[in-house]
C-alpha cells in the first residue's frame, strides 16, 4: 500500500487534468522502492463546498493525502514524500502559473493491527496483461 486521497476544489475541474494527475502520482509511486506496485490506490475527489483565504472564488486547492502501513523510516518516508510532492509539483506548475492553486501533502502511518487488508490484485496482473 500506498492510498493517495486527492480532494480538489471543484473550480479546478476545467482546469487540471485530475486523471492525468493521478497517473502522474501512480508512476511516481511506482518508481520508488519502499511502495509496493500493486498496493498503490490513487482517488481523486472533486470538493464542491469549500472557503479559501479571502473568499475570492478563483483560489483553489489540491490536498494530497497519503496513508501507508507504518514501519518505514523516517529517512525512507520523507524521500518518497519529497519526490512525490516535486512530481505532483511539476505536473500542476504550468496550472499554477495561471490559476491560483495551493498544493499541499501530507504523508501518514496506518497501524497495521487497526487496518486489516486482503485483495486478490497482484493474483490477477500478471492475467490482466495477457489479456489484453
Amino acid at each position: 500500500m500506498p492510498h493517495f486521497h486527492v480532494d480538489y476544489s471543484g473550480n479546478l475541474e476545467n482546469i487540471v487534468d485530475m486523471s492525468g494527475l493521478c497517473e502522474c502520482l501512480r508512476a511516481t509511486a511506482a518508481d520508488i522502492d519502499t511502495f509496493p506496485m500493486p498496493g498503490i490506490r490513487i482517488r481523486a475527489v472533486r470538493v464542491d463546498h469549500y472557503a479559501i483565504a479571502d473568499g475570492n472564488p478563483a483560489h483553489g486547492f489540491i490536498d494530497i493525502s497519503i496513508r501507508l502501513r507504518a514501519g518505514r523510516s523516517e529517512d525512507v518516508k520523507q524521500d518518497a514524500t519529497r519526490r512525490i510532492f516535486e512530481a505532483a509539483n511539476t505536473y500542476l506548475a504550468p496550472a499554477m502559473a495561471r490559476h491560483s492553486i495551493a498544493l499541499s501533502l501530507e504523508m501518514r502511518d496506518i497501524d497495521p493491527e487497526l487496518s486489516p487488508k486482503t485483495g486478490t490484485i497482484r493474483d490477477h496482473m500478471g492475467a490482466a496483461r495477457q489479456e489484453t
